[in-house]
């Protein structure tokens, strides 16, 4: 039986640019492809061509229905399927499929978020192809990835936005090269690069969690025994059932196009991380999206459960998702790269200077693009950065900008070599910066990491900031020189970029970002320290960042209001949710585990009493004291919550009613959770209707 190999395994089931040249009559290739270059509409008749192939091509690959898929502003994606079949007044059926159909969709819009964008009664919605997103087909469907907007025209998704800000950018930047005198440059592409970390149990421990099921994050739970302080899982050996998933993974996104590329155990017990290559970040956004169903997917076939939030488990680290961006010209060129003089490259002192002074000027609007009930959880919780967004440069970088900062030449410290001290090893040439696993926005020799979004949160939020407010910072630049003498443009320019620095050097901080004083010294250099939902979301309201987005088209004013409505009330939703699901699970399984031991030790104890009076069993009752204590403790924490939840819930203003679920509402379940987690401790496992964190955590071998 001949085995299939991975090149011809890799992209088997999309309908990308090989296939389309194969395929395609070379007119029709032609004008796609400018489509995808230039953003140029398809004629009809060309769009009608290349869907009667795309029909053909997916129908031989088992499809009967195709899907318009796309992104609302659930942070998930949605579709509806629809079958090729067209039957005729004889009863006979065709397979077909226009070009109407591939670039337009109408799904119903009324019961997607909205931010009072649509009223329910108002159903209609569009859906518009994204041809630079190749179409794929998956589970018997072709998938076309799309835009979502209202009747009124609207943008109700992700995608649009992040197409918008990518247009930006590629302008912007462009312009910029072009003043360079980068003739030659055309476009400008963002990419990026997403690190997606997950856990991974078994399916019937996760189904016996009301508490994973309903909110993807245990409520209550003592600790296990164990738990990360062996630094023994990272990078460790592959158990053999997690090997497997795995494998399957890899197969499954490489038939999707996804390049997925490294795999490997984090930090805490069943945790593990997948990292794919870069990628044009519209492409990056939709194949991270697969990633994440895939993942569920393929779980589910190994009888595991995939755990995407942010903090499934209290005590141990929990995920994020590093998204690795950077940008890159037609000619092939990262606009981030150093080259072997850094000091003496303009270009790349330019573009790293315009990050630097976007990040700092909108720096809040940064942290409020990854504000998430879950996500709160992880920053600041030295597991992950902090809630201050600050930038790490490393220190050949920094000596470099502290001298343009000076107005004196900058030196470049030259690579050196590494003898690692053992003959039989070779020697390394050292990196001219290190890895700064704390900061949250951190230069890694080409690219920046930004490593405050959640590993459940979708990766267009953060990249449509990012490439707005760098393109903004770019044009700012070139308009402050475009009317200098071309032979003095150098030395204009770094006299701009000195002066850019000097505004915006406290964003640079290249310490540890869990140092306890690290908070305090970046609010008096007056950083943002916004640490919850509530906190950040306003700053999508700020005039200086309403401004940004829609000078460059980014978003309306209304689509800016929707999405600070829509963020706060799914705050809210979430931990509603939450709270009621922890009360449900008091009732129904912590009451009934405390009681029902508590009697079995009284019995023992009446038991041994009737043996002898004289038999001690004064730990009989402390025990059961202290489970009565704990008991007490938990009815009068839950009666306090169920009050609490519902006067939030009838709070109308959508901060207001965040901050009671931050300020009141997480807090009484923390308070209810210290005693539950304190009782279980004391309860043997075959009194609890659900299982514990360490037959959890350690239960994949």
């Amino acid at each position: 039986m001949t085995q299939t190999t991975i090149p011809e395994m890799y992209g088997c089931m999309v309908f990308n640019d090989k296939v389309m040249r194969e395929r395609l009559p070379k007119d029709a290739y032609k004008a796609v492809r400018k489509t995808i270059e230039t953003g140029k509409s398809l004629d009809l008749d060309v769009a009608n061509t290349v869907a009667a192939t795309m029909k053909e091509w997916a129908v031989e690959r088992g499809a009967t229905h195709f899907t318009h898929w796309f992104q609302p502003m659930t942070g998930l994606t949605a579709e509806k399927h629809d079958s090729f079949i067209n039957p005729d007044d004889k009863g006979n059926v065709i397979m077909n499929f226009s070009g109407k159909e591939l670039v337009k969709g109408e799904p119903d819009a009324s019961s997607f978020p909205s931010g009072g964008i649509r009223a329910t009664f108002e159903a209609r919605g569009y859906t518009a192809w994204d041809p630079s997103s190749y179409a794929f087909v998956k589970d018997g469907s072709l998938y076309i990835p799309t835009a979502f907007c209202s009747y009124t025209g609207e943008s109700l998704d992700k995608k649009t936005p992040l197409l918008r800000s990518m247009d930006v950018l590629n302008h912007e930047a462009t312009h910029m090269l072009h003043f360079l005198g980068r003739e030659n440059v055309k476009r400008v592409d963002t990419t990026i690069g997403s690190e997606q970390e997950y856990f991974l149990i078994d399916k019937d421990l996760y189904l016996s969690r009301k508490d994973l099921v309903l909110t993807g994050r245990t409520l209550l739970g003592a600790p296990a025994p164990k738990g990360q302080e062996m630094e023994d899982h990272y990078f460790g050996v592959l158990k053999p059932k997690v090997s497997a998933f795995m494998h399957d993974l890899d197969e499954e996104l490489w038939k999707l196009g996804v390049p997925a590329k490294t795999k490997h155990n984090e930090v805490a017990p069943a945790q593990h991380e997948l990292a794919p290559v870069f990628e044009m970040s519209n492409i990056a956004v939709d194949h991270n999206q697969l990633t994440m169903e895939i993942m569920k997917k393929v779980a589910d076939r190994h009888n595991m459960a995939c755990l995407l939030h942010e903090k499934p488990f209290d005590g141990v680290n929990g995920s994020g998702k590093h998204v690795n961006w950077s940008m890159g010209t037609d000619t092939g060129e990262n606009l981030l790269e150093p080259g072997k003089t850094p000091a003496e490259n303009t270009q790349f002192l330019v573009f790293l200077v315009a990050v630097i002074a976007a990040v700092d000027k909108y720096a809040d609007l940064m942290r409020a693009s990854v504000a998430t009930a879950g996500n709160d959880h992880r920053l600041g919780a030295n597991e992950a950065p902090p809630a201050v967004v600050s930038i790490f440069v490393g220190d050949e970088l920094a000596k470099i900008l502290d001298a343009i900062e000076a107005g004196e030449t900058p030196e470049d410290a030259e690579r050196t070599l590494m003898d690692i001290g053992a003959k039989v090893l070779p020697t390394l040439m050292k990196d001219t910066t290190d890895r700064n696993r704390t900061s949250p926005f951190a230069f890694t020799g080409n690219k920046f990491e930004f490593r405050m979004p959640g590993s459940a949160v979708s990766v267009a939020d953060p990249a449509i900031i990012l490439n707005t407010a760098v393109a903004d910072s770019l044009r700012e630049i070139r308009k402050s020189l475009e009317s200098t003498p071309k032979e003095d443009l150098t030395t204009a320019i770094m006299a701009h970029l000195q002066k850019l620095l000097k505004e915006h050097k406290k964003i640079l901080f290249n310490g540890n970002g869990y140092a306890e004083d690290w908070v305090d010294q970046a609010v008096a250099r007056g950083l943002y320290n916004l640490k919850s939902v509530p906190d950040a979301m306003p700053a999508f309201l700020d005039p200086k960042n309403t401004k940004l987005l829609e000078d460059y088209h980014i978003y309306s004013a209304s689509e800016i209001h929707a999405r600070y409505e829509i963020n706060l009330e799914n705050y809210a939703k979430a931990i509603h949710i939450e709270s009621l699901t922890l009360q449900d699970m008091i009732k129904k399984d912590v009451t009934p585990s405390i009681l029902s031991y508590s009697t079995a030790i009284c019995d023992e104890a009446l038991s041994k009493k009737e043996l002898s009076p004289d038999i001690d069993t004064s730990y009989e009752t402390e025990l059961v004291a202290e489970l009565s204590k704990y008991y007490a403790s938990i009815r009068a924490g839950l009666k306090k919550l169920s009050c609490d939840t519902k006067a939030a819930e009838d709070e109308s203003d959508s901060l207001k009613k965040a901050v009671l679920y931050h300020d009141t509402i997480l807090s009484d379940m923390v308070a209810i959770r210290t005693a539950v987690d304190a009782a279980e401790a004391e309860i043997p496992s075959d009194y609890l209707t659900y299982p514990t964190y360490e037959e959890m955590l350690f239960s994949l071998r």
